[in-house]
């Protein structure tokens, strides 16, 4: 419904008749008939408050709210399906509110610097960490039945698709998915596995079909990282790209820009000032701004991190150019250089180690940025580090923070090489 830009109303079946019609009329995509669970919003507990508050309801809960802590996501603290609709219906007032990633809530809960949380109701972490899942007794939370949704050119052309999706309708519970999803995110079991498993307790597998087993003991950070080098290898690539070609186009735009500059310095301090405002400007809320002008994946990422190593550059193409030792430019302008001259032959090549400076800051800066670049589906080393927040998986994060790093610690040895062999071999014997 949230697609549809429209409200659920009158209940689970008739809000899935209105998004069958819909999502068949504008987009040809089938709707098939739930599996019986739901993966909606809840609000969870820990059990022992509950047992000590008497804590059944969301409107049991309200009641001594004033007292409690609560650790919410941040989607759920923004929208009208969330919290702010909750403390609407329910009259919830909480003594304190963080806004905190989902793996984050739960650790929390379990050490109780909070009392109350949102959930996903199939959430497996809800058996692990002794939660409570509290009733929505007002039924504010709108329905979230799991269904399978299919291109209706794959039914035309493969009717036995639907027929195969067709016999999981109404098999699934939500305990069962609970039970599911917490061998995948805590237990570590192969997906494999854990599905053959759930088919064969819905009775669609045999017994005896045997599938390979795979151990449930997490690997070694160092295992972990051999297991995932494909595709690690192919995020540092990703990563690569997206961070060239950011710090090209800003090469390409802020050197000329600084050269400008020095012939015209009257307007330098306000121009470097204005690029100096987007350092400013945190790394989400920029990215976010480009999604609505450019959409998500790569372009709008590139573009966000070029307008990131605008300022570094700029600042020293301008400062190094600028402040080019006036001797040896007077001397130029004794032997009758032209100042196109003088740029070219004197000024560009002393000032070659500020503006390769800029140039390492701003390499350093866009390696580092680009890993969130993630966020907006622009892939890179920070796919694992947002993935890894969500599972609460230190090795997952790890794998992609370790070789941002060590990434930007090379480029930056790359640049370093680079600038030393552009030094003006006089200006080396004369330091």
């Amino acid at each position: 419904m949230s697609i549809l830009n429209e409200k659920a109303e009158g209940g689970p079946d008739r809000t899935l008749n209105r998004v069958r019609a819909e999502f068949l009329q504008r987009w040809n995509l089938w709707w098939l008939a739930p599996l019986g669970f739901e993966n909606s919003w809840e609000i969870a507990v820990p059990r022992e408050l509950a047992e000590r508050e008497h804590l059944e309801t969301i409107t049991d809960l309200a009641r001594v709210s004033k007292s409690l802590h609560g650790g919410f996501g941040h989607e759920f603290v923004g929208r009208e399906d969330g919290l702010l609709g909750l403390q609407r219906v329910y009259g919830l007032q909480f003594r304190s509110i963080d806004h905190l990633q989902q793996a984050i809530q739960y650790q929390a809960a379990r050490q109780r610097t909070i009392d109350a949380l949102d959930v996903y109701s199939t959430d497996g972490r809800l058996i692990l960490y002794n939660l409570k899942v509290l009733k929505d007794d007002r039924r504010f939370f709108p329905p979230y039945e799991a269904a399978a949704l299919v291109r209706g050119e794959t039914l035309k052309r493969h009717p036995e698709v639907g027929a195969v999706l067709g016999l999981l309708a109404g098999s699934l519970s939500e305990d069962a998915m609970r039970g599911f999803n917490l061998r995948l995110q805590e237990k570590h079991e192969s997906e494999v596995v854990v599905a053959r498993d759930a088919l064969r307790a819905i009775g669609l597998v045999r017994k005896e079909t045997r599938v390979a087993e795979t151990g449930t003991r997490k690997p070694g950070f160092l295992a972990y990282l051999w297991g995932a080098r494909k595709d690690l290898g192919r995020l540092t690539l990703q990563h690569l790209g997206l961070s060239a070609a950011a710090l090209l186009l800003g090469a390409l735009i802020a050197i000329p820009l600084g050269l400008w500059l020095e012939r015209h310095r009257r307007w330098a301090e306000t121009v470097i000032r204005l690029l100096g405002l987007l350092q400013t400007v945190p790394s989400l809320a920029l990215l976010a701004f480009m999604i609505p002008l450019l959409g998500v994946g790569a372009i709008p990422a590139i573009v966000a991190l070029w307008l990131y190593s605008l300022f570094p550059i700029v600042r020293n193409t301008y400062t190094g150019v600028r402040d080019a030792d006036p001797r040896a430019v007077e001397a130029a302008t004794a032997l009758g250089m032209t100042p196109g001259q003088i740029l070219r032959q004197i000024r560009l090549p002393l000032a070659a180690p500020v503006v390769m400076a800029g140039l390492r800051t701003a390499a350093v800066i866009t390696v580092g940025t680009a890993t969130l670049a993630a966020f907006i589906g622009a892939g890179g080393l920070g796919e694992p580090i947002v993935t890894g927040l969500q599972l609460a998986d230190s090795a997952m994060i790890l794998s992609g923070a370790i070789p941002a790093a060590l990434l930007a610690l090379v480029v930056d040895g790359v640049l370093g090489v680079v600038e030393k062999s552009l030094r003006p071999a006089g200006l080396e014997r004369a330091q």
